[in-house]
């Protein structure tokens, strides 16, 4: 076998990334996003921290680089849609306090343009992919998906990041039935020109 037949081999610097994610990976979801530390990866990397930070920068980078989030969205096609608006900010609520990583990125992404990238794409992906699937207008399907994230990211954003006091101490089912004619609206009306 010839040089160039040969199947290429991994480089060294690729290898050393696969292994600090997924120390990363492993050491986010045991320790979350606040107790997690380089140094711990780098251990469990069998790195030193240097070389963390060589290839992220700071630990926002490394979490943006190691996020795996599935929102998880409900099968929207299965909703009756009168009821679209309510499912999902009751999905979405659900998910912001039973997931402490996803509060992580939300702050990571206010100061780390890798973290707001990332959950750039985590929104706009699966929420666009949802409310295309039941049946809206494929015209609007992604302003649509970019208004119901913009709407449940200010309300993660005020009530678990900043913890504005009336977003805190707003029962689930208040948030609920302020905010699911919102995202209603923006799931199934047809906006006036």
């Amino acid at each position: 076998m010839t040089a160039a037949s040969e199947p290429a081999r991994p480089r060294r610097s690729d290898a050393t990334r696969a292994a600090i994610l997924q120390a990363a990976r492993d050491r986010f979801a045991a320790e979350g996003y606040e107790r997690a530390t380089i140094r711990a990866i780098a251990a469990d990397a069998r790195i030193d921290p240097s070389m963390v930070m060589r290839y992220y920068g700071n630990k926002e980078g490394l979490f943006a680089a190691a996020a795996e989030f599935d929102l998880r969205l409900p099968d929207l096609t299965a909703v009756p849609p009168g009821r679209l608006g309510e499912v999902l900010i009751r999905h979405f609520l659900s998910r912001w306090e039973g997931d402490e990583t996803l509060a992580a990125l939300l702050r990571a992404a206010s100061t780390n343009p890798g973290a707001a990238e990332r959950m750039r794409d985590i929104f706009a992906d699966q929420i666009t992919a949802a409310v295309a699937a039941f049946g809206t207008d494929p015209a609007t399907a992604a302003q649509r998906a970019g208004l119901v994230a913009a709407q449940t990211l200010g309300l993660a954003f005020t009530r678990y990041i900043v913890q504005l006091p009336p977003m805190v101490t707003m029962t689930t089912e208040e948030l609920i039935a302020w905010v699911a004619p919102t995202l209603q609206r923006y799931l199934t009306e047809v906006p006036e020109n």
